[in-house]
């Protein structure tokens, strides 16, 4: 009995630790009730937010510490080391020093990441991917801390930690990992409308990139540039890589995940290796302060774009990653970005996201590289030398000489010194704000349907039908139908094809509209009213820098072709193949039925790089066959071989096929079908010995798929 009584005494003193938040208000750590969980305080519904706002600086503070040592979000990264050269002069609009002239270059260290996944999961996640550069500058570091998705889920900070929070894995078991596919995300989105736009572009294409090296990245937010005479430019950042931006099927996302969950980390390194250095051109969409408001939405809203074909962007300079990190700890893992960390001639805006991450970055920094000195540790140092009066701390590594570590003062002669403007001495831009200290938003930030119905329009018929497909995947997954419901009453808004076709693939009718109320993330005592969605006409119904398909680049730089070989293989046909795809920036690797050497059909030797047991189509951008009479007897044999072939072409790839691999047609769920009608799928085949094969086989590969071949969904592969 006394036993008993002592266990239940244990479990009285657990229970005042544990905590269900159904049935009560919300309150702060401390106790107090919280009116108002959406809007950080601010000065005006469009002002800078405030210093004092305790309840954000606690919830922050709170979410930023939630990990260690691993990054809240974006733990999974890859970087490498290179160089921003500018292309031209930018002294017009901005003091910048690393823009400031033609050719003049600048150390640069990148860092790609995923944001929702652990540090072990898949690079294939559909997700966000960071984009973040550090600029070592003369004038001291600049980070640009871009993602690959243009705009945000939330227009203030202060939602960050409930988003994060509703997608990462659910706390109650801890799944699942890497992904959105569960409910309580769209239980989050569904009742968030501003988050609709991003949701288009996450269920595109761009939410499962080729490689790192082939997709987009942006500052997302609208900063300011400042020329010497302190005239202000707002401006929106983009990298725009050379190589075009392409991104693969979703079937292949979750077989990649299962073959090389190291995708892209390996696609980044290996191409770096080889010298194939990635390349992405800097461009900038220019706007003169004075015409900020001649938009119908707002600048200050990061769930908004410029539209290409509103503002076109401009090209000023180019970076290129020609080296990988020495030591992925002491390098990719322990670099730390700050959009705070700004150089004369760029300034922030009043984006209420942009104004939270100030604080958000360096709180989290302190905690996950432990302490204030973190811009000692190599990879983070600037360039540009550092004289200050900050002293000791958790890891300090300089050795300050002196006995003065204040300003002002007289024993050192009033050294380091204030810098004057005209010495380069940082300066904030000065703005006039006349406005009462609020919890709110702009009206002008309640359009949130229009934006993603512009970019809905400006995809492909493919493009709609993946987005259509990863809508179906994603809501799928979600147990509660409610949810379900109520998020593709919120996709009407977007369009009714869109919404109708992803009701139809979850087996209910489609709603007639959204659910009321739309936003339910309003504060306890707003008005309604100021929270009904807006939708504003657009001067542009469609844009076709938003669309993978119409932005294509003809090339075939880089691109990985697999050759399917057995014994017996034709030498003349395999390496004429080879040296023209070599000839076009192509890598070729040659995957045999076993690994080692093959004996070629003339009696020679060479060795497969990978075979069908350790590769798979997934893997590479397109396929080719080589005659041989013995080589394609034994690939006959290889169910693997056939599965390699079908899959690519389920997958949309180029394939060719010379001489006796033409007998692999008859075994092949595509094959029963004319060499013209192939060839318009990108299926070239022909008898050994024409002289256009590869041409017209690196034609096909530089098209990256062929969205309407028919009897796809028909190959089971």
């Amino acid at each position: 009995m006394k036993k008993k009584n002592e266990k239940n005494e244990k479990l009285d003193q657990l229970s005042q630790h544990t905590e269900d938040g159904r049935g009560h208000k919300l309150t702060t750590n401390q106790g107090v009730p919280i009116n108002d969980n959406q809007h950080t305080l601010s000065v005006g519904d469009r002002g800078p937010s405030l210093l004092e706002d305790i309840i954000f600086q606690e919830k922050m503070t709170h979410f930023d510490h939630e990990r260690i040592p691993e990054r809240v979000v974006h733990p999974r990264g890859s970087g490498a080391h290179g160089v921003f050269e500018a292309y031209e002069s930018m002294a017009k609009y901005t003091k910048a020093d690393f823009l400031s002239k033609a050719g003049k270059k600048t150390p640069v260290f990148v860092r790609f990441s995923t944001v929702v996944g652990f540090r072990g999961s898949s690079d294939l996640a559909r997700d966000v991917r960071g984009f973040a550069t550090k600029f070592y500058t003369d004038q001291g570091n600049y980070d640009l801390v871009a993602n690959n998705m243009p705009v945000f889920f939330i227009q203030d900070a202060m939602k960050f930690p409930d988003l994060v929070h509703s997608i990462k894995p659910e706390p109650h078991h801890e799944m699942p990992q890497a992904t959105a596919a569960h409910d309580t995300f769209w239980d989050f989105a569904s009742l968030m409308p501003e988050s609709t736009h991003v949701l288009m572009w996450i269920m595109s294409g761009r939410g499962i990139p080729r490689s790192y090296r082939m997709m987009e990245g942006f500052g997302v937010h609208t900063f300011k540039w400042i020329n010497d005479k302190g005239k202000v430019t707002l401006v929106k950042l983009h990298w725009k890589p050379v190589l075009g931006v392409h991104g693969v099927v979703w079937d292949e996302a979750q077989k990649i995940s299962g073959m090389d969950p190291d995708f892209h980390r390996r696609d980044l390194w290996e191409a770096i290796e080889k010298g194939q250095y990635p390349e992405f051109e800097l461009g900038v969409q220019m706007v003169a302060e004075k015409d900020e408001h001649k938009f119908n939405f707002d600048l200050l809203d990061p769930t908004k774009i410029i539209p290409e074909e509103e503002v076109p962007v401009k090209i000023i300079g180019k970076m290129t990653l020609n080296r990988n990190p020495d030591n992925f700890f002491a390098e990719t893992e322990q670099v730390a970005f700050h959009p705070g960390h700004i150089v004369p001639g760029i300034d922030f805006t009043n984006d209420p996201l942009l104004q939270g991450r100030l604080f958000s970055y360096i709180d989290t920094q302190l905690k996950r590289l432990g302490g204030p000195n973190f811009h000692e540790i190599p990879i983070n140092r600037p360039i540009a030398p550092q004289h200050n009066n900050q002293r000791e701390g958790h890891m300090r590594q300089q050795i300050n000489r002196g006995r003065t570590a204040y300003d002002p003062n007289t024993l050192a002669d009033g050294y380091p010194a204030q810098a004057k403007e005209k010495d380069g001495g940082f300066t904030s831009h000065t703005e006039k704000i006349d406005a009462h200290k609020v919890r709110a938003r702009s009206k002008s930030f309640t359009d949130y349907f229009s934006q993603a119905t512009l970019f809905y329009n400006s995809q492909t018929k493919a493009e709609k039908q993946q987005i259509i497909d990863a809508f179906s995947f994603e809501l799928g997954k979600v147990e509660n139908e409610d949810i379900r419901k109520r998020m593709v009453g919120q996709l009407t808004q977007v369009d009714k094809g869109l919404a109708e076709g992803i009701s139809k693939n979850l087996g209910f009718k489609t709603p007639a509209g959204p659910q009321k109320p739309v936003q339910r993330g309003v504060p306890a005592d707003a008005n309604p009213s100021d929270y009904e969605p807006l939708k504003k006409k657009q001067k542009v119904k469609i844009d076709p820098a938003l669309s993978m398909e119409r932005s294509l680049k003809k090339t075939v730089k880089t691109r990985k072709i697999g050759f399917l070989i057995g014994e017996g293989v034709d030498e003349e046909s395999l390496l004429k193949m080879r040296a023209a795809l070599l000839a076009e920036g192509a890598v070729v690797e040659i995957i045999g039925t076993h690994l080692g050497e093959f004996e070629t059909a003339s009696g020679k030797h060479l060795k497969a790089d990978k075979s069908l047991s350790t590769a798979g189509s997934v893997l590479y951008d397109a396929l080719f066959v080589p005659a041989g009479k013995r080589s394609i007897q034994q690939l006959k044999g290889q169910g693997k071989a056939l599965v390699f072939l079908n899959e690519a072409y389920k997958h949309y790839k180029p394939i060719a096929m010379e001489g006796e691999a033409r007998e692999l047609l008859g075994m092949l769920h595509f094959g029963n079908r004319s060499t013209t009608e192939l060839e318009e799928d990108g299926v070239i085949v022909q008898e050994k010995g024409h002289s256009d094969l590869a041409l017209k086989f690196t034609t096909a590969i530089a098209q990256h798929r062929f969205w309407y071949r028919t009897g796809v969904d028909e190959i089971p592969a």
